[in-house]
Formats: C-alpha cells, structure tokens, sequence
C-alpha cells in the first residue's frame, strides 16, 4: 500500500506543477496580436438545394 501512496503524491505532485506552470503562463505572457486574412471561397455562399 504505501507504494500506492508514493504513487498518487507523485502524480499529484506533476499535475500540481503542469497546473502552476500554465497558471503562471496565462498570468505573466501576454500575446503579440497580429492580422490574419483568410480567403473563403465562393461557394460556400451558395445554397444547393
């Protein structure tokens, strides 16, 4: 049992650190922003019946 235990504070431990690092992204990065042009083709304007 007690390797059960090392096991989950392990896991628990990642996932603790996977959630401050993104936290700590998404606090302290901003994004650069930037245009985008995206060409739609006409034909998804036109209905088929």
């Amino acid at each position: 049992m007690p390797s059960l235990f090392r096991f989950l504070l392990v896991v628990g431990l990642l996932g603790a650190g996977g959630y401050a690092g993104i936290s700590a992204l998404s606090k302290y990065v901003e994004p650069q922003p930037r245009e985008i042009t995206v060409n739609i083709s006409p034909d998804k304007f036109v209905k088929n019946r």
